[in-house]
């Protein structure tokens, strides 16, 4: 049922930690606003990861710790309205020092997110996927998980570590070991380059791991069973749904300006039932006429 309707609370973090316990692996589509979490949900999954470099993308923007906070947090809001099932927010390095990663924790957590997800790069960060990147120290990084812990009542924190790209393996593991020592829930390992490295982190790390399965990247094309043979509790996918959406986009922008018509087109198209029913069109009808005799008694 759409938010408008429904008043319903938030639980996300209730509801991963509950996945969590399951003992599956559960594949978590990357969304960017509140239909594409509507179309992750009616596809059948069972939670949803706003990445920071599809925000971006969405506003033009490269994924280089550009975005701000307020930007950030209203996406949350939205998709958290739009959607019950559980979020997991991407916040980059933190947005700043102690204090910024404590505020912008508490209106994570207001808003309704269910995890946070914070990595050991300097600013201005980098793609994981991309050379040229910088770590912060052991101790910066477990200052901002401190920072996390002293913030939130509820929410999951997932510490990334991109230290296989900068200095090897071992040392992705031996970061990975403070961090879960130091109030991470779930570990992190980006820009792994095959599955025996996924495996290493397995035997090294007894707490819950997530693996990015990004496409166009240093991490080889993995399938969900692969990752649950690996031993992992979730994988992202987190701008694929926007990559999709971007080349439709493009391709129908070209036939427009090309042919003057998309009819060839419409078959890749939602209808405008399709989307009607998608969005609740109907029931947002039924409780406007329902305010209206309520109000006219």
């Amino acid at each position: 049922m759409a938010w408008l309707l429904s008043g319903r609370q938030n639980s996300g973090a209730a509801r991963l930690r509950e996945l969590l316990a399951r003992e599956k692996t559960v594949a978590v589509p990357g969304v960017y606003n509140p239909l594409s979490a509507l179309l992750a949900q009616r596809a059948g999954f069972d939670a949803l990861y706003l990445s920071g470099a599809a925000l971006s993308a969405s506003l033009g923007l490269p994924d280089l710790g550009v975005l701000t906070p307020d930007e950030l947090v209203a996406a949350a809001r939205v998709i958290v309205r739009a959607s019950p099932l559980p979020l997991i927010v991407d916040i980059d390095t933190g947005y700043g020092e102690t204090l910024n990663i404590v505020r912008l924790i508490r209106e994570l957590e207001e808003v309704g997110a269910a995890a946070v997800q914070i990595e050991d790069q300097e600013m201005p960060k980098r793609c994981g996927h991309l050379e040229g990147k910088h770590l912060i120290s052991i101790d910066e990084m477990v200052n901002r998980l401190n920072a996390i812990k002293f913030a939130r009542r509820d929410v999951l924190v997932i510490a990334r570590t991109d230290a296989r790209g900068v200095s090897n393996l071992d040392d992705a593991i031996a970061r990975a070991r403070v961090y879960a020592e130091n109030g991470a829930d779930i570990i992190f390992p980006e820009g792994l380059q095959c599955a025996d490295e996924f495996a290493a982190f397995r035997r090294a790390l007894d707490l819950p791991l997530l693996a990015n399965m990004t496409e166009f990247g240093k991490t080889p094309p993995l399938t969900l069973a692969e990752f649950r043979s690996l031993g992992y509790n979730l994988v992202i996918y987190p701008v694929s749904s926007l990559r999709l959406a971007a080349r439709a986009m493009a391709e129908g922008y070209a036939a427009l300006c090309e042919t003057g018509t998309l009819e060839k087109m419409l078959p890749r198209m939602l209808t405008r039932q399709e989307l009607y029913d998608l969005i609740d069109y109907a029931g947002h009808e039924r409780i406007a006429r329902q305010c209206q005799r309520i109000s006219n008694e």
